[in-house]
């Protein structure tokens, strides 16, 4: 998947089109992507010691990573994703991803 936690996306189908947040977890093995104010749920919890009373809490859920593309904030554009070989300080090649639209190295996404 080229999208990784941490990174920019904008959302561009379904009910929440045009989002923009942060990506808070991945889930290769099923091809979601859980957003920052995106597909909020409401999940009724059970009385435990940590929260006695129980109640309804609102909580993000996963959607498919085809619904939102990599959101560039300097050119304000959502784009593609790409990959590029380039050569660090220390002269070692490294794989990096780009964005398609500006040719920009992504900053950000943890592995």
């Amino acid at each position: 998947m080229k999208i990784k936690k941490g990174d920019t996306v904008k959302v561009i189908t379904g009910h929440y089109k045009g989002t923009i947040g942060e990506v808070i977890a991945v889930y290769p093995k099923t091809e979601k992507v859980v957003v920052e104010g995106v597909n909020m749920i409401k999940k009724a919890l059970k009385p435990s010691q940590a929260n006695p009373d129980g109640g309804i809490i609102e909580k993000e859920a996963p959607i498919h990573v085809s619904n939102v593309m990599a959101y560039d904030s300097k050119a304000k554009t959502a784009s593609r994703v790409g990959y590029k070989i380039e050569t660090n300080k220390k002269g070692e090649t490294e794989k990096v991803r780009v964005y398609k639209k500006t040719g920009k190295v992504i900053k950000g996404g943890k592995k």
